[in-house]
């Protein structure tokens, strides 16, 4: 069986040579960069299955190297896991809303380095084996995971695909509230070591993306989070 192949993109030498190391330990094909431009082109020569890319390289960033795959349609849907040292949540935000799929925080472990590596890769390779979820629509905003489409009054909304599943998630059960650690296993991953406020990030990035329509996502303070109670429309896949 051919090994999975990561591409890894930081401009530290350590780091670098860490991540490398531990991912080398653990059965990857590991190729890396430590620029942006050079790790595009790797990226596109070596057609990876996953790249770790960080925020802050020189020259072109990681938020523009992320919008410049994601706009491929070559690369849209490769699954991508921002590393970031400031661990601020404006940061983690504009990671996530142009397309990255997770993210850490250095310093981190190799353990959970790991641990979301391969609950992404396992959730990549689920999203073509589920059978499709219905549509469905809440006034002017339609949700579609059968085409990973959302529309806002009309007009296409890039969601990346953990985004997507935590909304469907939400809006297929209007009313009801989920827990943190109830939303985890479906949107996440059973695998993944979740940090602190994963699931309030991708949240706080769904609500600005809906717009007009943010208020669709409740905050039941202390519990988690619900979709609000109003009528919808599920329609066939």
């Amino acid at each position: 069986m051919a090994r999975q192949r990561i591409v890894v993109i930081e401009d530290e030498p350590d780091i670098l040579a860490f991540i490398d190391y531990n991912l080398a330990r653990e059965g990857f094909a590991v190729s890396s960069a430590a620029d942006g431009e050079a790790g595009l082109r790797l990226v596109r020569r070596e057609k990876p299955d996953l790249v770790v890319l960080d925020l802050l390289l020189p020259g072109l960033d990681g938020i523009e190297v992320c919008r410049r795959l994601k706009a491929d349609p070559a690369t849209r849907n490769l699954p991508i896991i921002m590393v970031t040292a400031k661990g601020e949540e404006s940061d983690v935000v504009l990671g996530l809303g142009v397309g990255a799929d997770d993210y850490v925080t250095k310093p981190f472990s190799p353990k959970e380095l790991i641990a979301r590596i391969r609950a992404v890769l396992r959730r990549s390779a689920m999203a073509g084996a589920e059978p499709p979820a219905g549509r469905l629509v809440y006034g002017g905003v339609v949700i579609d995971p059968t085409r990973h489409e959302v529309r806002v009054d009309g007009n296409g909304v890039p969601f990346t695909a953990t985004e997507l599943r935590l909304l469907h998630v939400l809006a297929s059960s209007p009313g009801r509230v989920f827990t943190r650690d109830q939303l985890v296993p479906r949107v996440i991953g059973n695998g993944a070591v979740v940090i602190d406020r994963n699931i309030d990030v991708h949240v706080r990035a769904i609500r600005k993306k809906l717009g007009p329509y943010r208020y669709l996502i409740e905050t039941v303070r202390g519990v988690g989070y619900r979709f609000h109670d109003a009528e919808a429309s599920a329609e066939p896949a």
